[in-house]
């Protein structure tokens, strides 16, 4: 039996008073109104789901920069958590914040340039002022995760051909368009990614649901995935509660969705892939 790790999930104190909300763009989420999410609700979930372990996203559309919850949910809960922060690449005290959260334990990093709080695609991605921040992420082999749209594909382009060594994973594989189906020329881009060794997919619900639209299907869509990256550079990750449950539910459309994947493969996307980027899951 496969053991599930859980690469995207989203925590929120109900205690509003002690983790006040600052979301980017000055705007919360609906989701993170609607369905917070304490971490010992999210472990509650994870036993129901049968997910071992999670990595726990900063909910930036909820905290902003402020990492407190998350860094509290992880310190509590090392057994079952890492975490992923997510500072201000462009801030005066970048390094400083970087190497705080870090030395707290936090095991990667995000870049928030889109999402609900923050429509359209950031321009700043690859601004040269952010390299110090990328540097500090080489040097510390820690992964970083890409929250982007298609439209930001030349800004990774320059980063993944200036930092070959830093494990980039894109969120959500970074929304291509699906619906044209097979040979998914839309999606071509993504599939032209494929040849930069250190760039990984984040396979999520969104994914999951975007795999059977239009003339997709899951079956036609996830092993051409497989065969142009390789099951090793694929995790899956639930986007719980950010994507409306339950857990169980999301795990078990990742798992009929790619059924049609080898034991191996699927091994790699619910287990070792994520071990791979995140080695603390595996203590």
């Amino acid at each position: 039996m496969i053991r599930v790790i859980d690469t995207h999930t989203h925590v929120i104190s109900t205690d509003a008073a002690h983790y006040p909300f600052a979301p980017l763009g000055g705007k919360q989420s609906d989701w993170s109104r609607e369905r917070p999410l304490g971490a010992e609700t999210l472990l509650a979930m994870m036993d129901q789901a049968g997910v071992a372990k999670s990595v726990v996203v900063q909910a930036s559309t909820a905290y902003g920069f402020d990492k407190s919850y998350l860094a509290h949910s992880v310190a509590a809960h090392p057994d079952r958590f890492t975490g992923v922060f997510c500072i201000d690449v462009l801030a005066p005290d970048a390094a400083v914040q970087f190497n705080r959260w870090k030395d707290a334990g936090l095991t990667g990093m995000r870049l928030f340039t889109t999402g609900s709080t923050s429509p359209g695609q950031a321009t700043w991605l690859a601004d040269e002022r952010t390299f110090p921040i990328w540097d500090l992420a080489e040097r510390a082999d820690l992964p970083v995760c890409l929250q982007m749209r298609p439209e930001g594909v030349p800004d990774l382009l320059r980063l993944l051909q200036r930092y070959r060594r830093v494990p980039i994973v894109l969120d959500h594989l970074a929304r291509p368009s699906l619906a044209d189906g097979p040979p998914y020329k839309a999606a071509q881009w993504l599939f032209d990614l494929a040849a930069y060794p250190n760039l990984f997919l984040k396979l999520t619900s969104r994914t999951v649901e975007q795999s059977s639209e239009g003339a997709s299907t899951p079956q036609a869509f996830f092993p051409k995935l497989v065969a142009a990256f390789g099951a090793d550079r694929i995790a899956w990750g639930s986007n719980f509660p950010a994507h409306a449950g339950p857990m169980s539910r999301l795990r078990e459309e990742a798992e009929h969705a790619l059924s049609s994947l080898g034991e191996a493969d699927r091994n790699w996307i619910f287990t070792q892939t994520a071990c791979r980027l995140y080695p603390a899951l595996t203590h």
